[in-house]
């Protein structure tokens, strides 16, 4: 095996990675250190829309490994949200069970229960920004991806042709890239999340703000949940939580952007709850998104090809769960790493030990997700959780 050391299975080789989200562009950037030649389409139409999206806390043994892989460390470092991981655990009136804000912090980088907060725009911008000039290619969206001669050409809408040797999916959940690799499907959890913004929520949710205090909430009650989390532009994102049909939008005849049919609908699914949370929605311009939750079956499985190949929810989405960005930047770490080290014969040796063990780790995961899911929707949700708090090391 020795007498591998060396071999660059990349050497000559163009490689496309569909998607700019926190996994595909952790990905260009390992490769970029170690001389790829690669490209990342990204259908956004450039760098500066606004990105959705609750912050992100970063795992010491995925996301954060990746970072400090990838030589950023102290960029994340100068872009982290101390303090944005505390944690309020509360019932449906707001009473406090659990709440981080009595501790110290005690916790920084190399502990391993340290999980540092970022927004999802300040991590991008990291990641953009360690790239080589124009590796992005912005307004990318695929029409059409076809093999030709052991490589792919993919199209896009604005007419643009692209063709690359190696193809990875980092597209996240609805993947154009994915059927070309399996055509298993998610499924869906049982659960859909009602998802939105509020700007400024100092001055349009002032009770839901002191109660949050730059931090993250999880209100529990009635097999039911609502997750609010502070943003750094101080706006606050929420998550409304609870078990129905797949298809509750459809029929509903809720029009989402309207904040009152919205409130009309919480007041009756959510009866027993506060008037602090209507505070949600107070401002008509909050627009409310429907969000089924999917996830793909644990036993989920392909047949390895030399020239393509998933990662992060592309390759395992799971509803949320806290490892979404972690274990695909742990992904595009693995990825890396076999494609560069020289232990591999050909590509599709390399490609296939990542994912054996992408797929071991994904069963793991999806067995946690679903005891998650059980206990969050149950009526014993609220207690749990607390317990669960409390269990963990300080």
């Amino acid at each position: 095996m020795e007498a591998l050391k060396g071999i660059n299975l990349i050497e000559n080789k163009s490689i496309a990675i569909i998607g700019g989200g926190p996994g595909g562009l952790t990905l260009a950037r390992l490769l970029q250190l170690k001389g790829a030649n690669v490209k990342v389409y990204e259908r956004d139409e450039n760098r500066h829309i606004r990105l959705q999206g609750a912050t992100l806390d970063l795992h010491f043994e995925s996301g954060l490994k990746a970072i400090e892989t990838a030589g950023l460390l102290n960029a994340f470092k100068e872009n982290y949200r101390p303090d944005n991981d505390k944690y309020r655990v509360v019932d449906q009136n707001g009473i406090i069970f659990h709440d981080d804000h009595l501790k110290e912090s005690t916790g920084d980088f190399g502990d391993e229960w340290f999980r540092p907060e970022i927004d999802r725009g300040p991590l991008r911008d990291i990641l953009l920004d360690s790239l080589e000039p124009e590796t992005v290619v912005w307004d990318s969206h695929i029409v059409s991806v076809e093999n030709i001669e052991n490589g792919w050409q993919i199209v896009f809408q604005n007419g643009n042709i692209a063709n690359a040797d190696i193809v990875i999916g980092a597209d996240g959940a609805n993947s154009k890239i994915r059927p070309f690799v399996t055509p298993i499907k998610p499924v869906y959890s049982g659960v859909t999340y009602l998802v939105g913004n509020i700007e400024n929520s100092e001055k349009n949710t002032p009770q839901i703000n002191s109660l949050l205090k730059g931090g993250k909430i999880s209100a529990m009650a009635d097999s039911k949940t609502l997750f609010l989390s502070a943003k750094g532009d101080g706006s606050l994102d929420f998550y409304i939580g609870w078990k129905t049909d797949e298809n509750w939008a459809a029929k509903s005849g809720i029009d989402f952007k309207n904040a009152k049919q919205v409130q009309t609908w919480f007041k009756e699914e959510f009866k027993n709850w506060s008037n602090i949370w209507q505070e949600l929605f107070k401002e008509n311009e909050t627009t409310f998104v429907p969000r089924p939750l999917y996830g793909m079956p644990s036993d989920q499985n392909w047949e390895t090809q030399s020239n393509i190949t998933l990662l992060g929810d592309a390759a395992h989405l799971l509803p949320p769960n806290g490892e979404g960005v972690n274990a695909a930047m742990l992904d595009a770490l693995e990825l890396s790493e076999n494609l560069t080290n020289g232990k591999f014969l050909n590509l599709k040796e390399a490609i296939a030990d990542y994912e054996k063990e992408m797929f071991e780790r994904f069963v793991k995961e999806e067995k946690v997700t679903e005891d998650f899911l059980d206990f969050m929707y149950s009526p014993k949700g609220l207690e749990i959780m607390v317990e669960m708090f409390h269990e963990l090391p300080n």
